[in-house]
Protein backbone atom coordinates (compact mmCIF):
# COMPACT_ATOMS: atom_id res chain seq x y z
CA UNK A 1 0.00 0.00 0.00
CA UNK A 2 1.25 3.28 -0.82
CA UNK A 3 1.40 6.13 1.75
CA UNK A 4 -1.46 8.40 0.07
CA UNK A 5 -3.48 5.02 0.06
CA UNK A 6 -3.17 4.33 3.75
CA UNK A 7 -4.38 8.29 4.18
CA UNK A 8 -7.12 7.45 1.76
CA UNK A 9 -8.44 4.59 4.31
CA UNK A 10 -7.63 6.50 6.95
CA UNK A 11 -10.17 6.99 9.26
CA UNK A 12 -10.90 10.79 9.67
CA UNK A 13 -10.47 11.10 13.55
CA UNK A 14 -6.84 9.00 13.43
CA UNK A 15 -5.87 11.35 10.73
CA UNK A 16 -6.90 14.45 12.88
CA UNK A 17 -4.60 12.85 15.37
CA UNK A 18 -1.44 12.28 12.96
CA UNK A 19 -1.60 15.56 12.16
CA UNK A 20 -2.32 17.21 15.28
CA UNK A 21 1.14 15.54 16.80
CA UNK A 22 2.55 17.20 13.60
CA UNK A 23 1.62 20.73 14.36
CA UNK A 24 2.82 20.50 17.90
CA UNK A 25 6.12 19.13 17.30
CA UNK A 26 6.86 18.73 13.64
CA UNK A 27 4.97 22.67 12.51
CA UNK A 28 6.90 23.02 9.46
CA UNK A 29 5.83 19.80 7.56
CA UNK A 30 2.18 20.92 8.66
CA UNK A 31 2.21 24.15 7.13
CA UNK A 32 3.61 22.57 3.83
CA UNK A 33 0.21 20.19 4.49
CA UNK A 34 -2.35 23.12 5.06
CA UNK A 35 -0.76 24.87 1.84
CA UNK A 36 -1.04 21.71 -0.23
CA UNK A 37 -4.69 21.30 1.13
CA UNK A 38 -5.60 24.70 0.13
CA UNK A 39 -4.16 24.50 -3.21
CA UNK A 40 -5.85 21.22 -3.75
CA UNK A 41 -9.28 22.84 -2.98
CA UNK A 42 -8.45 26.10 -4.54
CA UNK A 43 -8.26 27.99 -1.57
CA UNK A 44 -5.50 30.43 0.49
CA UNK A 45 -4.30 28.16 3.59
CA UNK A 46 -5.96 31.18 5.72
CA UNK A 47 -9.37 29.51 5.06
CA UNK A 48 -8.20 26.23 6.28
CA UNK A 49 -7.02 27.80 9.37
CA UNK A 50 -9.67 29.18 9.87
CA UNK A 51 -11.71 26.10 9.55
CA UNK A 52 -12.93 23.83 13.08
CA UNK A 53 -10.04 21.20 13.70
CA UNK A 54 -12.40 18.62 12.54
CA UNK A 55 -12.93 20.37 9.16
CA UNK A 56 -9.26 21.36 8.49
CA UNK A 57 -7.97 17.58 9.49
CA UNK A 58 -10.26 16.04 7.31
CA UNK A 59 -9.24 18.44 4.31
CA UNK A 60 -5.37 17.97 4.62
CA UNK A 61 -6.33 14.30 4.97
CA UNK A 62 -8.15 13.83 1.74
CA UNK A 63 -5.12 16.40 -0.05
CA UNK A 64 -3.01 13.60 1.61
CA UNK A 65 -4.79 10.93 0.29
CA UNK A 66 -4.58 12.30 -3.55
CA UNK A 67 -2.34 10.20 -6.17
CA UNK A 68 -0.12 12.90 -7.06
CA UNK A 69 0.24 13.37 -3.30
CA UNK A 70 2.22 10.68 -2.34
CA UNK A 71 5.16 12.13 -1.68
CA UNK A 72 3.88 14.21 0.62
CA UNK A 73 2.20 11.32 2.36
CA UNK A 74 5.36 9.79 2.70
CA UNK A 75 6.97 12.48 4.24
CA UNK A 76 4.24 12.94 6.66
CA UNK A 77 4.32 10.06 7.74
CA UNK A 78 8.03 9.81 8.06
CA UNK A 79 7.37 13.09 9.78
CA UNK A 80 6.01 12.13 12.66
CA UNK A 81 7.20 9.21 12.97
CA UNK A 82 10.72 10.44 13.53
CA UNK A 83 9.43 13.57 15.22
CA UNK A 84 6.49 12.03 17.66
CA UNK A 85 6.74 8.51 17.75
CA UNK A 86 10.50 7.96 17.62
CA UNK A 87 10.38 5.48 20.45
CA UNK A 88 8.31 3.30 18.21
CA UNK A 89 10.44 3.44 15.21
CA UNK A 90 13.59 2.86 16.77
CA UNK A 91 11.68 -0.05 18.46
CA UNK A 92 11.36 -1.90 15.26
CA UNK A 93 14.29 -0.64 13.68
CA UNK A 94 15.96 -2.17 16.52
CA UNK A 95 13.75 -5.03 16.51
CA UNK A 96 14.59 -5.94 13.11
CA UNK A 97 18.47 -4.93 12.98
CA UNK A 98 18.83 -1.89 11.04
CA UNK A 99 21.36 0.46 11.68
CA UNK A 100 19.98 3.96 12.10
CA UNK A 101 20.91 7.12 13.98
CA UNK A 102 18.02 8.43 15.95
CA UNK A 103 15.53 6.74 13.62
CA UNK A 104 16.78 7.49 10.24
CA UNK A 105 18.29 4.56 8.55
CA UNK A 106 21.78 4.60 7.40
CA UNK A 107 21.21 2.38 4.60
CA UNK A 108 19.76 3.47 1.69
CA UNK A 109 17.96 -0.01 0.11
CA UNK A 110 17.84 -2.30 3.53
CA UNK A 111 17.82 -5.72 2.95
CA UNK A 112 15.02 -7.66 3.78
CA UNK A 113 15.22 -10.35 6.69
CA UNK A 114 14.84 -13.55 5.92
CA UNK A 115 10.96 -14.60 5.84
CA UNK A 116 10.35 -16.96 8.65
CA UNK A 117 12.56 -14.28 11.29
CA UNK A 118 10.92 -11.51 9.68
CA UNK A 119 6.75 -12.62 9.96
CA UNK A 120 8.05 -13.53 13.81
CA UNK A 121 8.76 -9.81 14.29
CA UNK A 122 6.00 -8.70 12.79
CA UNK A 123 3.60 -10.55 14.92
CA UNK A 124 6.20 -9.57 18.45
CA UNK A 125 5.95 -6.35 17.19
CA UNK A 126 2.28 -5.52 16.43
CA UNK A 127 1.27 -7.65 19.65
CA UNK A 128 3.57 -5.53 22.20
CA UNK A 129 1.08 -2.81 22.02
CA UNK A 130 -2.16 -3.98 20.73
CA UNK A 131 -4.14 -0.85 21.80
CA UNK A 132 -1.56 1.24 19.42
CA UNK A 133 -2.74 1.92 16.55
CA UNK A 134 0.35 3.60 15.09
CA UNK A 135 2.36 0.21 15.05
CA UNK A 136 0.24 -0.94 12.05
CA UNK A 137 0.21 2.43 10.79
CA UNK A 138 4.22 2.55 11.12
CA UNK A 139 4.60 -0.68 9.41
CA UNK A 140 2.72 0.12 6.74
CA UNK A 141 4.19 3.42 6.49
CA UNK A 142 7.90 1.96 6.25
CA UNK A 143 6.60 -0.73 3.68
CA UNK A 144 5.48 1.56 1.60
CA UNK A 145 8.52 3.74 1.12
CA UNK A 146 10.23 3.65 -2.16
CA UNK A 147 13.94 2.85 -0.67
CA UNK A 148 12.05 -0.48 0.78
CA UNK A 149 11.42 -3.62 -0.74
CA UNK A 150 10.17 -5.84 1.61
CA UNK A 151 7.53 -8.41 -0.04
CA UNK A 152 7.06 -10.23 3.01
CA UNK A 153 6.02 -7.25 5.10
CA UNK A 154 3.38 -6.02 2.29
CA UNK A 155 2.11 -10.01 2.46
CA UNK A 156 1.89 -9.52 5.65
CA UNK A 157 0.27 -6.00 6.33
CA UNK A 158 -2.39 -6.97 3.37
CA UNK A 159 -2.91 -10.69 4.93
Amino acid sequence: MRAYQMFGSMPPERAAHVLGALAEKAPATYTSVLAAAGAAMKARPVFLKRQPPEKRAEAMRRCLARVNANALAEEVLATYFIDCRKELLTEWLDLVGLAHEDGILEADAPPEPPEPELREKITAFLGAGAEDEDRRLLLGAFAAQDAVDWPTLEAALAG
